[in-house]
């Protein structure tokens, strides 16, 4: 019965060294967004589904939205959904994406969240 508790004791102090060095070495990247929970909940969405984005923030004024980076160009697929949703694309600037659609404006702001995804702000949309 010393024996269990001796490889019990081993196997947790041996998962607290890992888990700490993973936090050590990818800490940066998985708090660059603050708290990480709906982000790693998104990705196991994007992962488990057939779903091409899914939104994982939403206030009166933006959305956020995390979608694969599939190696095309991810600007494309916010252009398509944003199209999907009614708006047309005005134009771009920087890595800001201009909409519009009934006399307003949404702007899309797209960022890299890793190598796998990227990560969509939707200002909600104002008069212009």
């Amino acid at each position: 019965m010393n024996w269990l508790k001796n490889i019990m004791l081993t196997i947790i102090i041996s998962l607290t060294i890992a888990f700490g060095c993973i936090i050590l070495v990818l800490g940066s990247a998985v708090f660059q967004e603050g708290n990480p929970v709906p982000l790693l909940i998104s990705i196991v969405k994007l992962k488990m589904t057939d779903t091409d984005y899914v939104q994982f923030f939403n206030t009166e004024k933006k959305s956020r939205y995390l979608s694969s980076n599939t190696g095309h160009n991810p600007i494309n697929k916010v252009k398509d959904v944003m199209k999907a949703k009614g708006w047309a694309f005005e134009e771009q600037i920087g890595s800001g994406l201009i909409f519009l659609k009934d006399e307003k404006e949404a702007i899309v702001m797209t960022r890299q969240y890793s190598k796998y995804f990227v990560i969509w702000d939707i200002s909600k949309s104002v008069d212009r």
